[in-house]
């Protein structure tokens, strides 16, 4: 199992779930799961077989790409960060 965590952003979509444990090997595993949790979300994360732009995934501390064929190990934490961008 993982722990993924919900960003503020989405939380309207979770009925303000802030964080929930799924069975998950990679991001794709956690989408879908997610997906089966809160019907819509798989939309709002991804786009043609990848995270959206502008949405990273941290697995533990390290901050992936795109892909949703990241491993992710047993126990992690998963967070969806969308893009903070500035001047």
């Amino acid at each position: 199992m993982v722990t993924v965590f919900i960003p503020p952003v989405l939380r309207s979509m979770t009925n303000g779930t802030t964080s929930i444990m799924l069975p998950a090997e990679t991001v794709r595993d956690v989408v879908d799961g997610l997906d089966d949790q809160f019907p819509g979300l798989r939309a709002r994360l991804c786009e043609h077989n990848q995270l959206r732009p502008g949405l990273s995934v941290a697995i533990g501390s390290r901050i992936c790409g795109r892909s949703l064929l990241e491993r992710i190990p047993e126990g992690a934490e998963v967070h969806f960060l969308p893009a903070v961008v500035g001047g």
